[in-house]
């Protein structure tokens, strides 16, 4: 029981870095992680890797703290950790009312069923209007929607968003967002969903 309270207390201290660091957090140790991996493309990190994507991303844990995760993560005991599984062990899935609501945004661009959307397809419809930056004068409209397409992992880098990397996007997002209800109204004001 000793090592289970060591594996909870870690990821809560490892989720509370992250919290501070803001929405994009998850998405940028993602980001890392795949970096490290492009040598095979396996989605899979060792043990130096993992520390040091973590320590990249601003996670400041001892030795110990990195080795009672990288141990926890690593289901199969074969030396790595799927970093995928890894992302979703800390942010958690959304709650079904939240997924809902990601897929009908998705399937709302993706008429033809084919498992992706093209950027162009989204341009006419989602809402920069609101972004915090926008409002302040920092950005335009233009430039926050180039960061929104940023922010997707566009793992083939065709300029296409698979069903994939838009649920892994809207994950990180619904991590970050406590409430159900404020949610909703932001993909309902993004995406013009009824």
């Amino acid at each position: 029981m000793q090592g289970q309270r060591g594996v909870v207390e870690v990821l809560a201290s490892l989720r509370q870095q992250l919290e501070k660091r803001g929405s994009k957090s998850i998405r940028e140790l993602g980001r890392t992680f795949r970096a490290l991996d492009s040598f095979d493309g396996n989605k899979k990190v060792d043990r130096q890797e993992f520390a040091v994507g973590l320590r990249e991303n601003g996670v400041n844990l001892s030795a110990q703290e990195y080795g009672v995760l990288f141990d926890y993560f690593d289901k199969d005991r074969d030396g790595t950790v799927c970093f995928d599984e890894f992302l979703v062990g800390i942010r958690g899935k959304p709650n079904q009312r939240r997924q809902a609501l990601i897929d009908k945004a998705f399937l709302k661009f993706d008429k033809d069923g084919n498992g992706y959307v093209d950027a162009a397809d989204l341009r006419g419809t989602y809402n920069c209007r609101f972004h915090p930056k926008v409002q302040s004068g920092q950005m335009t409209e233009a430039q926050a929607f180039a960061e929104f397409l940023g922010s997707f992992n566009d793992r083939n880098r065709d300029g296409k968003i698979t069903k994939d990397e838009w649920d892994e996007y809207y994950a990180a997002v619904s991590s970050s967002v406590d409430n159900d209800d404020h949610f909703v109204q932001l993909m309902k004001t993004a995406w013009k969903l009824d």
